[in-house]
């Protein structure tokens, strides 16, 4: 059997501050060459998280391997990042900003060229970058972060604080990378809606526990479905539902919700008409992953 290969895997990771557990064993596993969408509201443990895969903070329990290795300081060449806002020389150009990181990580030339194109700056790589937008400083970082060319990269909310057009901008160029340049991305966000657009693989942690981790798709599998009945005599038809074995409950005074994990509709309907009710309306409804991603970290909006 082959082994599934991950950029990341921890196992039972934790980490204190003042005697409180930020993070509580969580064991990660991000495939390669995908997107993980690393999911949880604010104060949840994911920048705690990023610090620790980057080396930043030590884990006071448990393991990081990084690419299958035990976690070294040599293993970070592999890795680029984007943690909070970008640090940017205002003034200097966009190519200017990346020359500088280039003679520090003693790069070619042509790793300049390349990542511009990557984030679609070519045609700015000659204005001073206090004349950049929001979202093209972030673009900005961006190519940062991939100057080395990096395996993985991990990025804390790169959408944050971004209008509409930033934030469509950043999800396409994100949504490429991995198959057009074979990188994997681990991406922390609050923002479920956003995550569900471009990640293949989910992990939600809340209070500092991973509460669900795998492939989007099985996130989704968890989508509860109702079948919503306008019914006259509901009452009684809520009765003759639950006989038949049906999970109902009444809503209103007209209106009663079935729920299933398949539900077939038409034969509900055929059921309650061959037994005299008046069926004036019927509507399947589905969970939100919204409401899924709520239910897992305590039902808290922000």
């Amino acid at each position: 059997m082959i082994r599934q290969a991950y950029a990341i895997e921890t196992s039972d990771v934790s980490r204190y501050f003042g005697g409180r557990p930020a993070v509580r064993q969580v064991s990660l596993r991000v495939p390669e060459s995908g997107i993980y969408g690393f999911l949880g509201l604010n104060g949840a443990g994911k920048t705690t998280t990023i610090r620790l895969l980057l080396g930043l903070i030590q884990a006071d329990a448990g393991s990081i391997h990084l690419f299958g290795k035990p976690f070294s300081n040599n293993l970070l060449r592999r890795i680029g990042s984007l943690v909070d806002m970008p640090s940017l020389y205002s003034h200097l150009t966009g190519r200017e900003n990346l020359e500088v990181t280039r003679r520090l990580i003693e790069a070619p030339r042509s790793k300049i060229d390349h990542a511009l194109a990557v984030v679609r700056l070519t045609a700015d790589k000659d204005r001073l970058v206090r004349d950049y937008s929001l979202g093209m400083r972030q673009r900005l970082g961006l190519a940062l972060a991939i100057m080395n060319s990096p395996d993985l990269l991990i990025l804390d909310e790169p959408t944050n604080g971004l209008d509409p057009a930033g934030i469509h901008e950043m999800r396409d160029l994100l949504r490429n990378m991995p198959r057009a340049h074979g990188v994997t991305i681990f991406l922390s966000s609050h923002l479920l809606n956003e995550v569900e657009q471009v990640a293949d693989f989910v992990g939600i942690i809340h209070e500092g526990h991973l509460m669900f981790q795998g492939p989007l798709a099985e996130l989704r599998e968890r989508q509860n479905r109702e079948l919503k009945v306008g019914v006259r005599q509901a009452e009684k038809a809520l009765e003759f539902l639950r006989t038949a074995g049906l999970d109902a409950r009444i809503e209103g005074q007209h209106f009663i919700r079935i729920r299933e994990a398949a539900i077939d509709a038409s034969q509900v309907i055929r059921m309650l008409v061959e037994k005299g009710y008046e069926v004036f309306h019927a509507s399947l409804e589905q969970e939100s992953l919204e409401d899924i991603f709520l239910s897992l970290t305590g039902g808290a909006r922000q």
